[in-house]
């Protein structure tokens, strides 16, 4: 690998887009991918960032029980509060109300057995889970907590020691001080890999720069040490751009646990909370984002060919969904692989809020291939849901609109209806090897109203 020059470095800190500005072109497409290895590239110093001034929390209060919910999740049940149904509330108001209310105790009567039957856990959850137990179940699902309750307690803390651990390792190379995760000065500390951490360094600050949790010190730091850890614990990849964006909805689901209210994305700097929360909340999203990227690590090793299978498959299998769509990108040249590499790679979270990537992850973790398989139907219903538009656009007006998709103002039932979409494809070609052979078949309607 050639050794950057600072010129370079700061065309890379500069980029506007905040995306893939990697540094060897792949695919021969102009479609940059970021590579590092374990060298002794030297890091640009940054400048100081900005952070937002402390404040205290709007509204947001830690949960008085927090230190019960850190040493077993499963004492986070019983504080489940019903919503109180309005006098007024009209009848569709209140079904929807009741029907959440019996949809969280079933999660609950799971949660709380002493062997927690997974398959039960999984096919609940397809549906979508109810925040106050997302935590848990995502912890279940991911095999980071063990099924077994007598085993919970040990487990939790195992891992979140071994995790500290690692980060004093990593970050306390000769050094003194700073006993814990949260203390470490990652800056300043000696003996990093200088390229990794560079990287992670200009990524962290660029990481859902609309939201204000992500913007406090406490957070960008955690998500620092985080990526560090985890890139130099797998040097067959190292850290990749993107992998910033598929640890933040771990870190924001499981920070939920400890506070009374739901919605963390703003008035609340987490850097107020005690120590241990911020230490738990982290280790976790250490171990679960190690999970899911033991799912998908060809996506991100050298040549990156897990991506590539992705691209060439949904490419042959919008061919089959809708050959109108597909054959117009083919006679705009359109390749698949300029627009779809950042919807395998980020697992499209560039195009969709953090709250909608969270509801789509409850059914990816659900699935048993969720991220790896079940993805690839969702990318093809998330391009054919565009097909009309699409297909009255020449090659520029293309790349423009898939590069900002219209997804703002989306809701949890465009998620929902996105999931229906992918189940039928998936249920309609799994197993079949024809589209990854773009053999022609019988096309099902691109419009099916579900």
């Amino acid at each position: 690998m050639k050794r950057r020059t600072r010129k370079k470095a700061a065309q890379n800190r500069s980029d506007p887009n905040g995306g893939l500005s990697p540094l060897n072109d792949s695919f021969g497409l102009g479609l940059r991918t970021r590579r590092y290895s374990n060298s002794a590239d030297i890091a640009i110093e940054r400048p100081a960032p900005t952070y937002p001034m402390p404040k205290k929390s709007e509204g947001k209060i830690l949960r008085p029980q927090y230190k019960e919910i850190l040493r077993d999740p499963a004492n986070a049940l019983h504080l489940i509060d019903h919503p109180v149904i309005p006098d007024d509330a009209t009848p569709k108001e209140i079904d929807a109300a009741n029907s959440r209310i019996t949809r969280i105790n079933k999660f609950k009567k799971l949660l709380q057995a002493s062997t927690i039957p997974l398959q039960d856990l999984r096919q609940l959850a397809w549906s979508g889970v109810p925040q106050e137990v997302r935590a848990m179940t995502w912890q279940l699902l991911l095999s980071y907590l063990p099924t077994n309750s007598e085993r919970r307690v040990a487990t939790l803390e195992r891992k979140r020691k071994e995790y500290l651990d690692g980060v004093r390792q990593a970050f306390d190379r000769g050094s003194s001080g700073g006993s814990g995760a949260t203390t470490t000065a990652p800056g300043k500390a000696r003996g990093l890999d200088e390229a990794i951490w560079h990287q992670i360094s200009i990524d962290v600050p660029r990481t859902n720069p609309h939201i204000e949790l992500y913007s406090y010190e406490a957070t960008q730091r955690s998500l620092e040490r985080i990526l560090y850890l985890w890139a130099v614990r797998h040097p067959a990849s190292g850290y990749v751009q993107g992998i910033n964006d598929l640890v933040t909805p771990f870190w924001q689901v499981f920070l939920s646990t400890y506070v009374a209210d739901a919605d963390i994305e703003s008035g609340m700097d987490p850097g107020q909370l005690p120590k241990s929360v911020l230490d738990a909340v982290e280790a976790d999203s250490f171990w679960c984002l190690t999970k899911l990227l033991d799912g998908i690590q060809d996506h991100y090793i050298v040549a990156q060919p897990g991506i590539q299978r992705q691209v060439a498959a949904l490419r042959d299998l919008t061919a089959r969904i809708d050959a109108g769509l597909a054959k117009h990108l083919e006679k705009e040249h359109v390749e698949f692989i300029q627009f779809s590499f950042r919807w395998m790679n980020c697992l499209l979270m560039r195009e969709i809020s953090v709250r909608n990537t969270i509801r789509m992850w409850d059914t990816y973790l659900a699935e048993e291939q969720g991220f790896s398989e079940f993805h690839l139907y969702v990318c093809a219903a998330f391009l054919v849901k565009w097909s009309d538009k699409l297909v009255k656009m020449d090659f520029q007006e293309i790349m423009m609109f898939l590069q900002s998709l219209p997804t703002k103002s989306w809701t949890e039932k465009d998620i929902e209806l996105l999931l229906s979409e992918a189940f039928i494809w998936q249920s309609l070609f799994k197993g079949s090897s024809a589209h990854l052979r773009g053999q022609p078949s019988r096309t099902p309607s691109a419009n099916m109203q579900l």
